[in-house]
């Protein structure tokens, strides 16, 4: 009797590993408002490369300029408060900045964020003049300041945060004139090894 019920104990084990081995293969994905699904398919496979920014690491793919007329830099009027501010493009969204060389990534108000179909990638804690923010960062797949044309440029969104703000991600990408009132940004020149 004890021989029976080992085996019927094995070959109930034996069916169930069988019955596990041919189970389908669950995948989990990410749908394109970034919640998770599980699904039998494989996940979709992203068309482009995401890049994310976090606190003291190294950005895996910067952001990368290109131009339309390269002899046209973008000549920012200076406006109130002394401010210089630069519309701009964002994924098709229209939007102003505020001209920010103390911020070191570009900051978007969640709002903003929200309406251009952007997503977190990860949370964050940063340091600003009115103390610490929970923010999480994102990508902007491709960004238009006047002439220029940036892509995969790492920034910001920021809960509360009413304008947005053009950080040294970006203007480090270009010569910074002041004079006479006016910003001018320019394509930096390339040395010649």
């Amino acid at each position: 009797m004890r021989t029976y019920h080992l085996q019927v104990v094995v070959a109930a084990i034996t069916v169930l590993s069988i019955g596990v081995c041919h189970a389908d293969t669950v995948y989990k994905c990410k749908n394109e408002q970034g919640k998770l699904l599980y699904q039998k398919t494989p996940c979709a496979i992203e068309k482009q490369v995401v890049s994310s920014w976090t606190p003291n690491t190294k950005v895996a793919a910067p952001a990368q300029k290109t131009e339309k007329k390269p002899s046209e830099p973008l000549i920012l009027k200076q406006g109130q408060g002394g401010h210089y501010y630069s519309s701009a493009e964002i994924n098709s969204h229209s939007l102003t900045f505020v001209v920010d060389t103390g911020a070191t990534m570009v900051s978007l108000p969640r709002e903003f964020a929200n309406s251009a179909s952007m997503f977190c990638n990860d949370k964050a804690q940063v340091n600003t003049a009115n103390g610490v923010a929970n923010v999480c960062t994102t990508t902007i797949t491709e960004m238009k300041l006047g002439n220029f044309t940036l892509t995969n440029v790492p920034a910001m969104i920021v809960p509360n945060l009413s304008q947005p703000l053009l950080g040294m991600n970006v203007l480090g990408l270009f010569n910074i004139e002041q004079k006479d009132n006016e910003m001018k940004l320019s394509e930096k020149e390339t040395k010649a090894p």
